[in-house]
């Protein structure tokens, strides 16, 4: 079995994220109340709502577009009746079931939380489903990237473990 990257609950504190967490949103407006929306394309954990433990990465998805942007800030209280997947590192197990969303394949899962198929990622996992590249091929590209991390929130009970601390503008640091 291969497995790169790093064990996300291990860090900043997260161990078995007992505790309450901070995550962050980035996007083109401050979102005091988080919901699901469909959109045109797939997302790696399928519809949901993103955030992350990467203040950064955060910045990063807010200002993607013309480098302005606003970064929501959430404290976390996890659930344990929430039905909830964890993928700590990339795997096997983890790229086949951000192929399976990606291809529109929906799960029953509350908050799902892993690595993140960023542009690069998901370019290889497209060619994989495309068979222009072998699952050994997609494993020796994908172990050169950065550690990543997202957490989705599928349902209204899942998004209620969301309290939302404050929003503020972002700018890109170029």
């Amino acid at each position: 079995m291969v497995k790169l990257g790093y064990n996300i609950l291990d860090e900043k504190g997260m161990k078995g994220m007992e505790n309450e967490v901070i995550l962050y949103h980035g996007s083109k407006e401050i979102v005091e109340l988080p919901e699901i929306r469909i959109q045109r394309y797939n997302k790696d954990f399928y519809f949901g709502f993103y955030c992350t433990m990467f203040k950064e990465q955060a910045r990063r998805w807010a200002t993607r577009f013309d480098g302005l942007g606003y970064l929501s800030e959430y404290r976390y209280t996890p659930d344990d009746t929430l039905n909830i997947k964890k993928f700590p590192v990339m795997c096997e197990e983890w790229l086949d079931f951000i192929v399976a969303c990606r291809i529109g394949k929906p799960h029953e899962y509350d908050i799902v939380e892993g690595p993140m198929a960023d542009d690069t990622i998901f370019n290889y996992v497209q060619n994989f489903v495309d068979g222009k590249i072998s699952r050994e091929a997609f494993w020796a590209l994908a172990k050169f990237k950065k550690p990543t991390h997202q957490i989705s929130f599928h349902t209204a009970r899942a998004l209620a473990t969301l309290h939302f601390l404050q929003g503020s503008e972002v700018r890109d640091e170029e």
